[in-house]
Formats: structure tokens, C-alpha cells, sequence
């Protein structure tokens, strides 16, 4: 019989960035034309402006959304994980990051070296969240701190996918 292996596990995600989870909420996150599937690779050029993400769940409930680098500076030595992309809180379900409040603004990805998981994490909040300083520093972040500091339990939805430094183009 076969079995089914979990993009998330194989990926590291589930266990370096969050728990095992159940997922029960649909997130799309999509950079223009191309959708991002679980281990998919993307160029920094492709993901350099915010993404459009879509959040299913009822109109009433909240989720915070968190991107994060956990190989930064590089995947070898991961000295900075995780590194924060983007931090959104009370977006109402059914609707996108726009209609949430904006705690760390969108840095797209820029990998010095390797291969580097960016990952979407998508929480929901058991209330609005209170006023949230952004953290010092972008380095060293940590998405089940985050988690526990404002009471979001396990993630309802997660995806990620791949980026790598880009060739300099080379002139003749």
C-alpha cells in the first residue's frame, strides 16, 4: 500500500518552522501568473513584489499571516533563523492581506547564497490582535514564538517554496 508523504515534511518545514498540523482553511498565495505549490522554485525577480493571497474561512473569523526565511544567511548554517518577510494580523477570512493590519512590510526574497524555503504561515486569531510593535530586527525570528506570544495555536494553512540567488547577466 502506498503512502502519501507530506510535501511539508520532506521539506523540513514541518519541524523547523512549525509543528504537525491539520490543516482546515484554504490559502492560495500566487506572484502574477504562477501559483505556489508546496516546494515549488521561484525566482527573486518573480517574488520581489508582495503576492496575492487568498484566504478562505468565514467573514467573522481573523488570521494572521507570516512569511519567513528559515535558512537565512545560508542554508548550511541557518544563523539568522528565521528571517521575517512579512507579518500581517486581523485579515478577515474569505479576503486577502489587504484588509489586514500590516505589523512588518513585505521584503521579498533575496538569498545570498543557496537554496532558501520561504514560507507562508497562516494562523487563526482567537481575537483581534492588540497593537504589535515590529521586531527590532528581521533576524532571528520565531513563528511558534510568535505563535505562542499571541495565543494562536497551531497554523490552520501553510505553503512555501524554493529561491535561489540569480545568475548576474553577464555583459559582452
Amino acid at each position: 500500500m502506498a503512502s502519501c508523504v507530506d510535501p511539508l515534511v520532506v521539506g523540513r518545514v514541518i519541524g523547523e518552522v512549525v509543528d504537525p498540523f491539520v490543516p482546515s482553511v484554504s490559502m492560495s498565495v500566487r506572484y502574477g501568473t504562477k501559483h505556489v505549490n508546496n516546494g515549488c522554485n521561484l525566482k527573486p525577480s518573480m517574488s520581489a513584489d508582495p503576492p496575492s493571497v487568498q484566504i478562505s474561512g468565514r467573514s467573522n473569523d481573523l488570521y494572521s499571516l507570516v512569511m519567513t526565511d528559515p535558512d537565512a544567511p545560508s542554508p548550511s548554517d541557518p544563523t539568522m533563523r528565521e528571517w521575517i518577510h512579512w507579518i500581517v494580523v486581523d485579515i478577515p477570512g474569505g479576503s486577502d492581506p489587504s484588509h489586514g493590519k500590516e505589523v512588518v512590510p513585505y521584503m521579498g526574497p533575496r538569498p545570498p547564497v543557496g537554496i532558501h524555503r520561504y514560507v507562508y504561515v497562516l494562523f487563526r486569531q482567537p481575537c483581534p490582535c492588540p497593537a504589535i510593535a515590529p521586531p527590532a530586527s528581521r533576524a532571528n525570528f520565531s513563528t511558534r514564538a510568535f505563535a505562542t506570544q499571541f495565543n494562536l495555536n497551531l497554523p490552520v494553512a501553510t505553503v512555501y517554496f524554493n529561491s535561489q540567488k540569480e545568475p548576474m547577466n553577464r555583459k559582452r
